[in-house]
């Protein structure tokens, strides 16, 4: 009986390892991969992968892409990672650079990480205007619609930005959401040059946002922080501030998590 309860106990470490060794080959690959490939990497059989890749997605741990073939982490490790960041370095140095955000504009700051083609929203320090966008922990919004977005896709090659969009399709948001995808390579051309990038009304209507990323000592994007302005509230001066802010506070981020300055 109790070698029994041993044998039990030693099939389920390995399934527990076996989960953990997709998820972390996941973790370390830029693309998704096929069943086939996993299989091969971890050397393990194909069917056991796909019943184990099935049930991971079943609980929101991976996800697909549209041709339900290839495999990348799901919003449930993101979700999990991100309220890990609540307790990390930068979650501290985010929300010290956002309340001086906050008090000079008082308008709602946000932080983000790209998760396959959308933008997974992580944590924000919010104005205490009455009108104001609202995220909330974990949100996701298609990654081409935002200006957090477009700054974290403008991180990749443009042959890495293409393979997030078979057949150059962007999905619609709202009726500025961009639809052409050489219009979207033209902004995202435009935000390596400038270092930032914009949204004006195309994830939710009427609301304007201004995004730059958080590099780390690398000079690899980690993360993005955006400011959020409601178009009744946008004026040439709030927004030229509203930049400088962006630009000065994910700069500010980057120093004290890698030259603790």
């Amino acid at each position: 009986m109790e070698t029994m309860r041993t044998d039990k106990s030693v099939l389920k470490v390995k399934s527990a390892d076996r989960v953990l060794d997709v998820l972390e080959l996941l973790a370390e690959t830029t693309e998704p991969l096929r069943v086939a490939d996993i299989a091969d990497r971890l050397e393990t059989p194909v069917s056991s992968t796909y019943k184990l890749l099935q049930n991971l997605r079943a609980r929101g741990y991976v996800e697909t892409d549209k041709s339900g073939r290839l495999f990348r982490l799901g919003g449930k490790m993101l979700e999990i990672g991100s309220k890990y960041a609540q307790n990390t370095d930068l979650y501290t140095a985010f929300h010290h650079v956002a309340q001086k955000i906050v008090d000079d504009l008082n308008e709602s700051v946000f932080m983000s990480i790209r998760n396959g083609d959308k933008v997974l929203y992580i944590t924000e320090k919010q104005s205490n205007h009455p009108v104001r966008f609202v995220s909330h922990l974990g949100m996701q919004l298609p990654i081409h619609a935002t200006a957090m977005g477009k700054i974290l896709l403008s991180a990749l090659s443009e042959d890495e930005v293409e393979r997030l969009y078979p057949g150059r399709r962007l999905g619609r948001l709202t009726e500025r959401t961009i639809t052409d995808f050489d219009e979207l390579m033209r902004q995202l051309k435009q935000a390596r040059e400038r270092g930032v990038a914009y949204s004006e009304g195309e994830a939710v209507p009427d609301v304007n946002c201004v995004a730059a990323p958080i590099v780390n000592a690398l000079g690899h994007t980690i993360a993005a922080i955006s400011i959020s302005i409601p178009a009744s509230r946008s004026t040439p001066e709030l927004w030229e501030r509203a930049e400088r802010w962006v630009r000065q506070g994910a700069k500010e981020i980057g120093l004290k998590l890698y030259f603790h300055q």
